[in-house]
């Protein structure tokens, strides 16, 4: 047997079919085509899944969205796609697999309890008691493991690490603030801000490329992404304790011009001593992160969220 895990992103949607010891039996990976065809794409990327493994072998779904999201209700209000605004995601999948549970958290949340389960920390001693996983991509987003166990809050929204406020008088962000993390470390923030100013790239990964290459512009557009992102590490860290904090996301898939300046940045600026423990890297699971953690909100039956 095996459970159906689906990743709701800004760009695309994954989905894939695990079996209980993590192996992946299929995936599939669909772009999004702009947001009135999220409902399609969802369709899609779900029928893929179980063309290849017949919905009988499938014991539950386990989802993880961009938020807003609400797990009590069911519902989602992704950000980056407003055609969805309390969306009945979990009552959409339910009818893929009726009578199996659905189980829905944040898709940072799940980044980070993928990488909990089947990344960095899969040797059980090796792993963190205090984990932040963030996506750093379309958006800026992420979410808790504390004590092998997903903190997702009252409203299951905890970790929403990309609107913390860096600069009070920022650009507007859609979420409502201004200055939010979002609005500086994005793909789409830092592209914003590097045309504003003279780069003429098409991109967050043309603005990548140009940033290796020694691009002023673009590397400073990396610079500043960083240090909102340590600003954001180091509010969090000083909050919750935490010892390990991983990112992926298709920014941080830059690698070293984003890690580097973020590490310089996190270690300038820790200034208590259990700050300075702090580790930062980049996920070990790439794009699957989210999906393994989708899986393991079925799998692992103590992880506290609801469904």
């Amino acid at each position: 047997m095996a459970v159906l895990a689906v990743d709701i992103g800004g760009t695309k949607f994954a989905a894939a079919a695990v079996a209980p010891g993590g192996e992946m039996l299929a995936r599939a990976e669909v772009p999004l085509r702009g947001p009135a065809s999220a409902g399609e794409t969802l369709s899609e990327v779900v029928g893929r899944i179980t063309e290849r493994v017949a919905p009988a072998r499938l014991d539950g779904i386990g989802v993880g969205s961009a938020g807003p999201l609400d797990p009590l209700r069911g519902t989602v209000s992704p950000v980056n796609i407003p055609t969805w605004r309390e969306f009945p995601l979990v009552d959409a999948l339910g009818e893929v697999l009726p009578g199996r549970p659905v189980r829905l958290a944040g898709d940072a949340q799940c980044m980070a309890l993928g990488e909990w389960w089947r990344g960095l920390g899969e040797d059980r001693s090796a792993r963190s008691r205090a984990m932040l996983g963030m996506v750093v991509s379309t958006g800026v987003g992420g979410g808790f493991v504390l004590d092998g166990v997903p903190y997702v809050g009252p409203t299951g929204n905890a970790g929403h690490i990309g609107h913390i406020t860096v600069d009070p008088g920022g650009e507007p962000c859609p979420c409502g603030g201004a200055g939010c993390v979002e609005t500086i470390a994005s793909g789409p923030g830092m592209v914003r801000w590097a045309a504003a100013n003279g780069w003429s790239g098409a991109d967050a990964r043309a603005l990548a490329a140009d940033a290796r290459a020694g691009h002023p512009t673009a590397a400073l557009a990396f610079r500043r992404a960083a240090g909102a992102l340590a600003t954001a590490v180091l509010t969090a860290s000083a909050l919750v304790d935490l010892d390990h904090v991983v990112i992926g996301g298709g920014v941080a898939a830059a690698g070293p011009i984003l890690f580097d300046p973020l590490r310089r940045a996190i270690e300038r600026n820790a200034g208590l001593g259990f700050l300075r423990r702090l580790r930062v890297d980049p996920t070990s699971l790439g794009r699957d992160a989210g999906l393994f953690g989708a899986a393991a909100l079925v799998l692992i039956q103590d992880v506290g969220v609801p469904g």
